[in-house]
């Protein structure tokens, strides 16, 4: 039987990453930092690849971190598993970026909470059935103080959020939900959300894929940062 390989793209988040998984065997680059993803990401992309001594036709489907996150992250990550797909007449598989954080947690009871930036942040809560975590309701957006936390005991938190927010970060403690501040988004846990899925033909047209954006706006008018801050 062929070997399936998926070539997978992460920068929801200032850590961006790729990865080629062939058979659950992963290599994971990561984009060099302090320069944006949209220089690095395809070079990096070309090597990991080409190392592999392998060619983009030779693939079997794209994977993609398509969000929550920063919104050029989420451009860049979709604008490249596009091209790559398109070029070479592959499927692509969008994956949420707070579900592969639990996946990389690996713990029965996830919650992913990504810092959001303008004083939100996102959160998702994971519980692991039969071999995957499933989501439990839909992905929030919301202040700090004010999202709803699990309930029930052996839960952990992962991503930078509580990091962000130290107030939160007392909440999930006062809760009782261990913290696991670093876990991020990452190609290598978007690739084996991928692989099943791919196997059952769950592969998209590359021309529907978009980012998973959450909120619908960059930043706040002056009148909602007053509202809500009492400061511009």
């Amino acid at each position: 039987m062929p070997v399936m390989k998926i070539l997978s793209i992460e920068t929801s988040t200032d850590f961006g990453t790729c990865a080629l998984w062939r058979d659950g065997v992963i290599e994971q680059r990561i984009c060099p930092s302090g320069r944006p993803h949209s220089e690095t990401l395809l070079p990096l992309v070309r090597d990991l690849v080409a190392d592999a001594g392998i060619g983009f036709n030779q693939l079997d489907g794209i994977a993609f971190g398509a969000g929550p996150g920063a919104f050029t992250g989420l451009r860049i990550a979709c604008a490249v598993a596009q091209g790559v797909a398109v070029g070479a007449d592959l499927p692509l598989l969008p994956v949420c970026g707070l579900a592969a954080m639990a996946e990389t947690a690996g713990a029965d009871r996830v919650v992913s909470l990504l810092d959001a930036r303008m004083g939100e942040v996102y959160l998702a809560a994971y519980e692991l059935r039969a071999d995957a975590h499933e989501p439990l309701g839909e992905i929030r957006l919301g202040l700090p103080a004010m999202l709803e936390l699990p309930a029930g005991e052996g839960w952990v938190a992962c991503g930078n959020a509580p990091a962000v927010y130290p107030a939160l970060a007392g909440r999930l403690l006062d809760a009782g939900i261990r913290l696991l501040p670093g876990i991020l988004p990452q190609a290598d846990a978007v690739a084996r959300l991928a692989a099943p899925r791919l196997r059952h033909g769950g592969g998209i047209d590359p021309a529907l894929a978009a980012p998973l954006y959450v909120r619908d706006k960059v930043a706040r008018t002056i009148d909602e940062r007053l509202g809500s801050e009492g400061k511009a």
